[in-house]
Parts: structure tokens; C-alpha cells; sequence
């Protein structure tokens, strides 16, 4: 099939793929020549490789060269008997051959690879010919270490992307960073509500992958026949979005927008997705919680969100409703040198308790999150008295 004709082939060498001496078979009839053939470790299944390639036909055509596309390819060697696809497999049997270092060539049978398909047969490949690989191997490294030089890469390439773009991003225990870009005052969504979110997907280069906001899809030349823009629904913790997702959007109100910077660990991992995310891939999110609707579960939970929390005593049911009016600090005492407890966005609704007001600051009680404090007076606006 026409998919062998370009399989992992993105390198090169030079040699001369008509020599036929000294060739070896395999059981199906695809031939290999080892050029130079080192002493050392073998290659075994689970091994990394990273190798040059050259791809012609018997009569000298390049198909394809790494040294051209400057390129190398990158392969897990795969046990052979668990591989039902013959040009796979023997490519498997032959690689577990060599070591580092090694070049050799590699004839396929066409006869073989289009058999069945040959429709699909293109002109310079005739009856009887053969589709030669000129691998030269560069790089042998083992699972692991190939794991971790990969996650090293990842971790430089988003540190380089943050500095770029001058992010000023928070962290969480996971690894997800993230940096809310518009503020709201209202609910944050619990597990198992339903968000409906706008979003942007792109990857580390800037390119964007993915959207649900069709001017930026139009702007980005993506090609999405049939897409309807509008929010997307899911269930939020249930596992029904990427890590990522799942944990970032807990942490916004309904109505705010956020950056989120998933690393490949809270993203698609090992395996990437599609063309555009490559394996070991972090992904930058423009995302908007656009609306909320809770669980059937959660409803009960989300009743008297504004009401007086019940760490305020009878005795000081006058405390007065305020609100933030520029980005302060709640603190464990009423000084700078107190513990700060929380930080406290422009509008961020407080309880000001009464007669409680102390060197400048006052006490206070954050509505959404219960938490009571010390703030500095001349952030606070006062709007009314609650209702005893």
C-alpha cells in the first residue's frame, strides 16, 4: 500500500542500493545487506532508534532522504511477533540485527507491499521491483532514557514559551500552569456539573490546532467542514476531557477567561493526537467558562452562595457587605507583616466585620471562600448592611 512508500522515512545516505552481493534473506523474501555491521549491543525490543533513511527505487530514484529534509526518523523497535503487518514486521526482525553505528540496506518485495492493491501500484514501482531503504543508525538509546531526554526537551521548550510570551503563570501541585486573564465574582464549578467552555488549542510554535470560536478557526486556516461554533459541553472531573481540562476549569468562576499550560502529562501524553500534537507535547489553552449548570448532585451545594457564612456569630450579624476595590492580601493579623492567607482580586466580595478594625485594617470574611481575615482598609469599599 501506497503507506510504505513514505513509512518513517525522512533520511539519508549515500551507497548503492543496486548491489546484490552478499544479500540475506528473511523468511519473506525481503533482502538486506549490513554496509558496515560494529561490534556491541544488539538492538532489542522497547530500544529508541534514530536514524538516517534513504528511500529509491531500484533504478537510483530518491523518494525520500533525511539529508534532504534534514529530518532524521525516530522509531521504538516493536517485537516482531506481535506485528501482523509484513513490511513492519521484517523491518523489526532486520533492525534487531544491528547496533550503533550500522548501516545497511533493506529491499522490499513491491509484489509484496501492493498486493491486493495494485491500483494503488504507481508507475516507477513495476512488476518485480523493489522499494530500498539505505539506513545509516546514529542514536540507540533505551526507553527510558529516551523518556527522560524527551521530557528534558518539553520542559525547556515551555519554559521558553512562557518567557517569550511573558506569562505570569501559577502552578498547581500536578504541573498545570495557568493565569487567569479575566476575573468574575461568580460560582466556581464543583465535579460533575456541566461547563459549556470557548476555547483555543495551540501548541508551543503558536499554531493553533483547534478552536470553537469561528473567527479565530477562520483567521488560523483551520479546516473543520461541518464544525458548529458555539461552546463545547462536558462534565467537568469525570474524565471526559484531558487532565488538564478537568483540573484547570475547576479552578475558574463561571465567566472567567484563563491560559492554561498543560504539560503532556495532563494532555495527550505519550501518544500526541493527530498531525498538529506531537508525542511529549505541552498545550497552551485560551479557555472561557462561559456558563455553568450543576449536577443534580451539586444543586444543594450551590444554595445560599451570597448568604451570611456561619463563622459569623449572632452577635455580629450588622457585619456589612464590601468589596474589594483594588488587588489586595488577606491577612492572618492586622499587619504586612501578617501570614497572607488569600489574595484578593479588585471586586471581590467580604463580610466587614464590626468594631473589628485594627491599625488599618479591618476583618473580614471572603463570601465565596469562607475564610476569614485581616484586609487593609483602603482597599475596601463598603456597600451595605447584611440582612439580620
Amino acid at each position: 500500500m501506497m503507506k510504505y512508500i513514505l513509512i518513517i522515512l525522512t533520511l539519508a545516505l549515500s551507497a548503492n542500493v543496486n548491489a546484490q552481493s552478499d544479500m540475506q534473506h528473511t523468511p519473506d523474501g525481503v533482502s538486506y545487506r549490513f554496509f558496515t555491521h560494529n561490534t556491541g549491543n544488539r538492538i532489542k525490543v522497547d530500544d529508541v532508534l534514530t536514524f538516517d533513511i534513504i528511500q529509491k527505487t531500484d533504478k537510483d530514484s530518491v523518494l525520500m532522504s533525511s539529508y534532504t529534509s534534514g529530518n532524521k526518523a525516530h522509531i521504538q523497535v516493536a517485537d516482531p511477533k506481535g506485528i501482523t503487518d509484513p513490511v513492519e514486521g521484517n523491518l523489526m526482525q532486520i533492525l534487531m540485527l544491528a547496533t550503533v553505528n550500522d548501516s545497511l540496506l533493506v529491499k522490499f518485495p513491491t509484489d509484496s507491499i501492493f498486493k491486493g492493491h495494485e491500483d494503488q501500484r504507481p508507475p516507477f514501482f513495476p512488476k518485480g521491483s523493489d522499494l530500498n531503504f539505505v539506513i545509516k543508525i546514529d542514536r540507540v538509546q533505551s526507553l527510558t532514557e529516551a523518556i527522560a531526554e524527551m521530557k528534558a526537551a518539553e520542559a525547556t521548550d515551555a519554559a521558553k514559551y512562557i518567557a517569550g510570551h511573558k506569562l505570569a503563570l501559577k502552578t498547581t501541585a500536578s504541573g498545570l500552569k495557568y493565569v487567569i486573564t479575566q476575573q468574575s465574582l461568580k460560582q466556581k464549578p464543583l465535579k460533575g456539573d456541566t461547563l459549556l467552555v470557548n476555547y483555543t488549542g495551540r501548541t508551543l510554535d503558536d499554531k493553533i490546532f483547534d478552536s470553537s470560536i469561528e473567527s479565530v478557526a477562520k483567521a488560523a486556516n483551520l479546516n473543520q467542514p461541518g464544525r458548529t461554533y458555539e461552546p463545547i459541553q462536558f462534565v467537568v472531573g469525570t474524565g471526559g476531557v484531558i487532565p488538564g481540562w478537568d483540573e484547570g476549569l475547576l479552578l475558574l468562576n463561571e465567566g472567567e477567561k484563563a491560559t492554561l499550560v498543560i504539560p503532556s502529562a495532563l494532555a495527550y501524553g505519550d501518544k500526541g493526537a493527530g498531525d498538529d500534537i506531537k508525542p511529549y507535547s505541552t498545550l497552551v489553552f485560551d479557555v472561557e467558562l462561559v456558563k455553568i449548570k450543576p449536577g443534580k448532585d451539586n444543586l444543594s451545594k450551590k444554595q445560599g452562595v451570597d448568604e451570611m457564612p456561619s463563622n459569623i456569630s449572632a452577635t455580629e450579624a450588622g457585619a456589612s457587605k464590601g468589596s474589594t476595590t483594588k488587588t489586595t492580601r488577606l491577612r492572618s493579623a492586622p499587619s504586612l507583616k501578617g501570614k497572607i492567607i488569600e489574595e484578593l482580586a479588585i471586586n471581590t466580595k467580604l463580610y466587614i466585620l464590626p468594631d473589628k478594625s485594627v491599625g488599618g485594617f479591618c476583618k473580614a470574611i471572603d463570601v465565596k471562600t469562607k475564610k476569614t481575615g485581616w484586609v487593609y482598609k483602603g482597599a475596601v469599599k463598603l456597600t451595605e448592611k447584611t440582612k439580620e
